[in-house]
């Protein structure tokens, strides 16, 4: 059986890393006095040390766009104004720059 991975607490982080700071622990010890895993000791460590923060950083996370903000509003308007086009005529009518032509062929209205 696999365990879900939960989101931990702001208040758990940071008594985790006020413990590291002050010295009261290896990675590997704070992790066992708090239940969670060596990784998600060094994630906040990075985490703090990258951003400055320790909340939760789920927004940033998953696939990132493909196409730029201003051609996806285009590509909605033709796909709304004439849903059969083929992915040709979509390029033609778009007019990507050659360095976004490629993405598009990956785009699906499903995603």
């Amino acid at each position: 059986m696999v365990a879900s991975m939960k989101t931990i607490s702001l208040d758990l982080r940071e008594r985790i890393l006020a413990a590291y700071d002050a010295q009261e622990g290896t990675r590997e010890e704070v992790a066992k006095r708090f239940r969670v895993s060596v990784g998600m000791v060094k994630k906040l460590l990075q985490q703090r040390s990258r951003t400055g923060d320790i909340a939760h950083r789920h927004r940033f996370s998953g696939r990132k766009a493909k196409i730029l903000p201003e051609y996806r509003e285009r590509l909605g308007a033709l796909i709304a104004a004439q849903p059969d086009l083929t992915l040709s005529e979509i390029k033609a009518q778009l007019a990507c720059p050659a360095a976004y032509r490629r993405s598009i062929t990956h785009w699906s209205p499903w995603d």
